[in-house]
């Protein structure tokens, strides 16, 4: 507990002693009401104290109707009306709940709070050949950092030197550690658990994984789900609507039916109590937000509890194949050239990819493994979804899929064993308007991307691949991994028509796009629900979803999906089961048979019951 819950819980241990203590001699010895009074008034203003001057507070700048104004109200009254033993139980029961609240919403910031906790405290600079020790926010691209055993890696980077095991697990959730080594990048957040090892920076810290991360958790609580602005109006005209009917109740009978008011004051006392929106006001946000922070310990960055709910409705999840589905780690398996050697088609072919930063361009330049003369292009532009055309060494060289081929009137020559094998891709290439062949790119599906996909539809939701691969490569995987539709051939803009035609004929469902890179940005944007998937590297990516995997793994996505509708049945519990005892209660109370003991269970209780089912959103559900 922190140092303040463990404060109110020492007043409430002195208040509950001083309490039972006067509940005791009153049993014992007759006192007059005055001496009553004192010594029940002495445990109630240790424990509500904070609550009587936040109400008074709270009255001077006009925010009136509150759970501070509700207790005060209905403790003072009940002082009035001489029940000092209910007054002083109704306080001290409620400060009670107030620390279960307290508890339960430190518990579920917990995992939230361990994501903020992975930001470095500095970073081992190398200037002018000397260590130097400084802010992260004070190193450049392209500096040389020191990492030692046991430190954060400041910035996102490059190792120079050295080899190691990076534990990951407050950016991926995963605890397995990853072996790096000279040459692969590291993100920031990572502790270094294997040997000293040096780095290059590639970005500053603001453009660094932990930096981005820490950004969307400070953005997730700003976006409310329409059952959280409902609770948030529903208590703002419901808290001074109980506060009328209680003053309704107390004045009615005595003034028109000869009811006794002592009688009538208590029972809209107990009103009072038992209208507390405590138990709402208090367990839906909780709900959402330890649905958050659960998700947030297993990777998964929601943005705001509206997506939760968005998330908890999904009916369709449309995935991107390249990096999404399949590894989108290409690389080059076959080279079938045609008047020239296989050497010179791979030479030309990877010049004419080497600006590129496409994932099937650059296994081209890795397959090539020699150096590229750049002055050996004359000019080169990129054709979106079609591929690259360039001058090299004088001559006009195409390098494509087939309709990039057609397009210039050169036709693909596809029997020189061009097999079009499991998830492989064809880049032809064309040299001064003749064909010269092709190269063959194979990818692999990811190990989980099968039982991901079998996981959203044995939950009934339907699962669509686009992809600009070709129809047949497309077919196989769609094919492999049981998905219900493929759209393959695909441009950047085509995939954005589809998307939203099947938003059009949705329903009440919504729809999830499951991206990896800048190049799905725009259906991000455009779907219900985006899914960045491995995508703290991508900025455009992680502006453009809702929520960010901070791994490869596409069983986040059906875990995302569960967690989701875990949390919106645990907010309809409490709900319901708050709205239904109190309504109960209230009705009992008006007819004088619940008493202030029963209020105080409907407004306490409740709350306490309603707060530790809202944690139990922490823990992940259970696979079916």
């Amino acid at each position: 507990m922190t140092r303040r819950q463990k404060k109110t819980l020492i007043r409430i241990i002195i208040s509950a002693v001083l309490f039972a203590a006067a509940l005791a001699v009153t049993h014992i010895i007759k006192l007059t009401w005055w001496a009553e009074l004192i010594i029940f008034l002495v445990p109630y203003l240790v424990i509500g104290y904070d609550v009587i001057m936040k109400a008074a507070r709270n009255i001077v700048h006009g925010q009136v109707f509150d759970e501070c104004f509700l207790m005060a109200l209905a403790t003072v009254g009940a002082f009035a009306v001489k029940e000092y033993p209910e007054a002083a139980a109704v306080m001290l029961f409620y400060q009670v709940g107030e620390l279960f609240q307290s508890i339960a919403v430190g518990k579920s910031r917990k995992s939230i709070a361990a994501l903020m906790d992975i930001r470095p405290d500095h970073a081992n600079v190398i200037r002018d050949g000397v260590e130097v020790t400084v802010s992260p926010e004070e190193v450049m691209t392209g500096e040389e950092i020191v990492v030692r055993v046991g430190e954060r890696v400041p910035l996102d980077g490059v190792i120079t030197e050295g080899a190691t095991s990076l534990n990951t697990a407050a950016l991926t959730g995963e605890s397995l550690p990853r072996d790096v080594g000279t040459g692969e990048n590291v993100l920031s957040g990572s502790i270094n658990s294997g040997s000293v090892f040096r780095m290059r920076t590639t970005g500053t810290y603001k453009e660094s994984a932990v930096s981005k991360i820490m950004e969307l958790v400070e953005r997730s609580a700003e976006r409310k789900a329409k059952s959280e602005n409902f609770i948030t109006k529903f208590a703002r005209y419901y808290t001074p609507a109980v506060v009328l009917g209680a003053l309704l109740l107390a004045l009615i009978p005595p003034l028109l039916f000869h009811g006794e008011w002592a009688e009538w004051i208590h029972r809209a006392l107990i009103f009072l109590v038992v209208s507390c929106p405590c138990a709402l006001v208090i367990s839906v946000p909780l709900s959402f937000f330890s649905g958050m922070g659960g998700a947030s310990a297993r990777g998964i960055l929601v943005k705001g509890a509206s997506f939760i709910e968005a998330l908890s409705k999904v009916g369709t999840v449309v995935f991107d194949k390249t990096g999404t589905l399949t590894k989108g780690s290409f690389g080059v398996s076959a080279i079938h050239a045609n008047g020239i050697t296989g050497a010179e088609l791979l030479d030309i072919a990877a010049v004419a990819e080497s600006f590129s930063n496409h994932p099937i361009a650059q296994s081209i330049v890795r397959a090539h493994g020699k150096h590229i003369d750049s002055s050996r292009i004359g000019s080169l532009s990129e054709l979106s979804g079609l591929g690259i055309k360039a001058v090299i060494d004088g001559r006009e060289v195409y390098a494509g899929n087939r309709r990039l081929m057609e397009s210039i009137g050169v036709s693909p020559v596809c029997s020189m064993g061009c097999s079009h094998d499991m998830h492989e891709t064809c880049v032809h290439i064309a040299i001064g308007g003749v064909y010269a062949g092709h190269i063959l790119i194979s990818d692999e599906v990811k190990a989980t991307a099968k039982s991901a996909v079998g996981a959203l539809k044995g939950a009934g939701i339907r699962t669509v691949m686009l992809t600009g691969d070709s129809n047949k490569v497309g077919e196989e995987v769609g094919a492999l991994l049981g998905l219900d539709e493929v759209h393959a051939g695909l441009l950047p803009e085509d995939k954005v028509s589809i998307t939203e035609g099947m938003l059009d004929g949705k329903g009440r469902r919504t729809l999830a796009f499951v991206g990896d890179g800048i190049n799905d940005a725009p259906v991000l944007t455009r779907a219900d629900v985006g899914i960045a998937m491995g995508a703290l590297g991508s900025d455009a990516a992680i502006e453009a979803a809702d929520v960010v995997l901070t791994d490869d793994d596409p069983m986040k996505v059906s875990l995302a999906v569960r967690i989701a509708k875990k949390t919106m049945r645990i907010v309809r519990e409490n709900i319901a089961f708050a709205l239904l005892v109190k309504l109960a209660v209230l009705i009992l109370g008006a007819l004088g048979v619940a008493n202030m003991w029963i209020a105080v269970f409907a407004d306490v209780g409740v709350a306490v019951l309603a707060i530790l089912n809202a944690v139990r959103a922490m823990r992940p559900p259970r696979a079916r």
